[in-house]
């Protein structure tokens, strides 16, 4: 009898414990590594409550983790990261009139992951993620099938670019300086939910910007950024935070390019590393092109922009292109031309 009710008991607890982390267990089953590098990629099950947290937003990191630790990973903590860096990004056509949305992010080592959500209020989404945000490195790497795995689950909150069911995308890219404007009646930000917002909420870039200029932004680890948004439609542009102002760039062309200097208004701050170089190396090959690239010659692209740090290290950590109009993609790691991961929003 005692050994039945030990029995009974502990198939009660399982039981309990698969029904109250029955969405976290599948999102964590579907973690596999997709390059040795490494990166990874998860399907996120379930509501990770971007909505509650939209009400209440957060001033600074520790109230980001503290809502993370909360809402989605049950207690356990999480200490978020910095972001940063050279980063190079373009949109532009094919000669079937496709819209290409392309981004290198050039970082020190970065694991990473891409994570495919499907909010109950917002659109489906790919993006991708920096897992160094996440609190991983060189010596702690998320494994398959394990708690060390769990922290990962903090992803729908840490996307660095990312397209979204209706075809468009967004990434970040660091610039030196912004002058973000601050409302005491609006809700605050940071720099990837303002991400998650985009990805989940807006269907085409005038959403998109009228969706940023409801809230306050805040730049996790003081590393200022702007944005790149494009969609289907092939329109895009280029979101920045200057004169206390949200201001917006176009390009007068059919394509456009951003690095890491702050183009509005001509204002052309830079963080002296490269980034009017990368541009017009970006510029020069687009229009060598006839303004059309395939997303081979993209990929290509991509690779040759890819930043070196003064001691030649390769900081290049990956390169992705999104189609806005098939939703489907191709991204490689660490300059890995041969390894290309090919993913798709529409399966």
């Amino acid at each position: 009898k005692i050994l039945g009710f030990i029995l009974g008991t502990a198939i009660i607890l399982l039981f309990l414990f698969f029904c109250i982390f029955f969405n976290e267990i599948r999102s964590l089953i579907s973690l596999k590594k997709v390059d040795p590098f490494p990166m990874y990629h998860m399907t996120y099950y379930g509501d990770y409550e971007f909505d509650d947290f939209l009400k209440e937003g957060a001033k600074n990191d520790q109230d980001i983790e503290r809502y993370i630790t909360k809402r989605l990973l049950k207690g356990i903590p999480i200490n978020l990261g910095v972001i940063g860096d050279g980063c190079t990004a373009f949109v532009v056509k094919t000669k079937d009139n496709e819209t290409l949305f392309c981004r290198n992010f050039d970082f020190t080592y970065t694991p990473s992951l891409q994570v495919k959500t499907k909010p109950k209020h917002g659109y489906a989404s790919i993006s991708t993620v920096n897992l160094t945000y996440a609190g991983y490195s060189k010596d702690n790497l998320p494994k398959e099938l394990s708690m060390n795995s769990f922290l990962t689950l903090a992803a729908p909150y840490l996307p660095f670019d990312g397209i979204n069911e209706k075809g468009l995308a967004i990434a970040l890219l660091a610039v030196p300086e912004v002058q973000a404007p601050y409302s005491d009646n609006k809700v605050t930000l940071n720099t990837t939910t303002i991400i998650r917002l985009v990805l989940d909420k807006a269907k085409n870039i005038e959403e998109a910007v009228n969706l940023i200029k409801q809230y306050n932004v805040y730049f996790s680890g003081g590393v200022e950024c702007h944005y790149l948004i494009a969609d289907a439609t092939g329109k895009s542009v280029l979101v920045e935070f200057w004169d206390n102002d949200v201001k917006t760039v176009y390009s007068n062309t059919e394509y456009q390019i951003a690095s890491n200097y702050i183009q509005y208004n001509d204002v052309n701050i830079g963080e002296g590393y490269t980034e009017f170089d990368r541009y017009n190396r970006v510029m020069n090959e687009i229009e060598r092109n006839s303004k059309t690239v395939s997303i081979n010659t993209a990929l290509e692209l991509l690779s040759k922009v890819g930043v070196y740090d003064e001691n030649g290290n390769d900081k290049l950590q990956w390169s992705v292109v999104y189609n806005l109009n098939s939703l489907n993609g191709k991204l490689f790691i660490n300059r890995d031309v041969e390894n290309m991961y090919l993913f798709s929003l529409a399966k």
